[in-house]
């Protein structure tokens, strides 16, 4: 993924000239589409560990990502696909599909608030590494969404790191249609998620 950043990097002026390069699959213009990701049940399980609080500054996204446009990759090249958009930057969505997969998490983590920052004892980071559409058996077959995640825990008393892990979910989309591809985003978006979550509770609890 580093030299598929390389590569806009370096052709950002011809996308700009460019503007959005029509893909199939095809859509009506301006369709908007939302990130409707839920986490599954193992990130729910009940626990008698007593909570703790984590802080979640803004996620880190992939620039090329980061806006309202669906990212595509077909071998090297770089394109969005027309007619079709996130509803808000696909940074904020994520970032809100975050904050609910931690309320709906039964287990002992939980994000604070601004004004509760004094009662949490650590920080998680997160950086979207890839949050993309990958056509990998050509522009006219489905596609794969993968999603990769790194995340870092860190204690908030000392700064000292706890631990960091990367997530990462790869789903093929039923079909080459716009609505297929989100509902794989759906999907690995749930599955990062689920297992954030899960870590986040096994490893974010307070050391002795």
């Amino acid at each position: 993924m580093i030299a598929a950043f390389r590569l806009i990097s370096l052709t950002a002026a011809a996308l700009a000239l460019s503007a959005c390069v029509s893909l199939l699959p095809d859509a009506e213009p301006s369709q908007l589409y939302r990130l409707d990701a839920q986490i599954e049940s193992s990130a729910t399980a009940t626990t008698a560990a007593p909570t703790f609080g984590l802080v979640l500054p803004s996620t880190g996204f992939a620039r090329a990502a980061s806006g309202d446009r669906i990212l595509t990759i077909t071998g090297n090249e770089v394109a969005y696909v027309a007619g079709a958009r996130w509803v808000a930057p696909a940074s904020d969505l994520f970032q809100e599909a975050v904050e609910r997969a931690f309320d709906a998490n039964a287990g002992p983590a939980r994000l604070v608030t601004r004004g509760e920052m004094r009662n949490a004892e650590s920080v998680l980071r997160l950086d979207m590494r890839r949050f993309e559409v990958v056509y990998d058996r050509g522009q006219d077959a489905a596609p794969l969404v993968v999603v990769r995640l790194r995340a870092t825990l860190v204690d908030r008393a000392d700064r000292t790191l706890i631990s960091e892990q990367v997530f990462e979910a790869q789903v093929r989309a039923r079909d080459n249609r716009v609505s297929a591809i989100v509902a794989a985003f759906d999907e690995g978006t749930g599955q990062v998620l689920t297992q954030l979550v899960d870590w986040s509770n096994r490893t974010g609890a307070p050391r002795d």
